[in-house]
């Protein structure tokens, strides 16, 4: 078994009527749990902020989607969202979470957010994934969930770097697109090498 499914942040706040909700965003539950049934081994993540994380709008009393400047890089400032233990946290009801192997959360450092399913938006403190699929032998990745242009990009171009074979089922994502980022992942994901279907 050398192939996993990565189903990304299928979570009630990305969903309709969620605080950061992704147009469409429950559309795609059914296929990946039928997706799910193809696959040895699945790996769900999950954000996972503590309240008033520093990527929240809130935390600065700043315009929601404004950018801010962080010591790690530029960082979009979002609704509150993903709140440990809150509904909105939880993932959709309707997505199979039996079939998990592994739930990966992310972004529960208070200080610096985190897209990718490998790194903190630091892009050098780790989550732990790489090292799990490494023991497991797993080195193809099929990657499906929301949303496509910001938490499945780098999740994906960050598998690329660290030698996974990556796919991204782009009808089982769904995207923001904010001020052009779904053409520039789609590019940025293309240019790292993963397969786009």
């Amino acid at each position: 078994m050398t192939h996993a499914l990565i189903v990304i942040d299928v979570q009630n706040d990305f969903c309709p009527g969620g605080a950061l909700a992704v147009a469409g965003g429950d559309q795609i539950v059914g296929g990946i749990n039928t997706l799910m049934g193809e696959f040895a081994a699945v790996i769900l993540t999950q954000d996972w902020h503590p309240a008033g994380h520093s990527s929240f709008a809130s935390t600065h009393n700043a315009a929601v989607m404004s950018m801010m400047d962080m010591p790690y890089g530029p960082q979009v400032l979002w609704p509150d969202h993903c709140i440990q233990g809150s509904t909105g946290a939880q993932f959709h009801p309707d997505l199979n979470l039996d079939r998990a192997d592994l739930i990966i959360r992310k972004g529960y450092n208070p200080a610096i957010d985190s897209y990718s399913a490998f790194f903190e938006n630091d892009h050098q403190t780790p989550t732990g994934l790489e090292g799990y699929l490494r023991t497991r032998g797993i080195t193809d990745l099929t990657m499906v969930g929301l949303a496509t242009d910001f938490c499945v990009n780098y999740s994906a171009v960050d598998a690329a770097k660290l030698g996974f074979a990556v796919t991204v089922k782009r009808e089982l994502c769904r995207g923001i697109d904010l001020q052009g980022s779904m053409a520039a992942a789609l590019e940025g994901m293309e240019r790292a090498g993963v397969h786009l279907i």
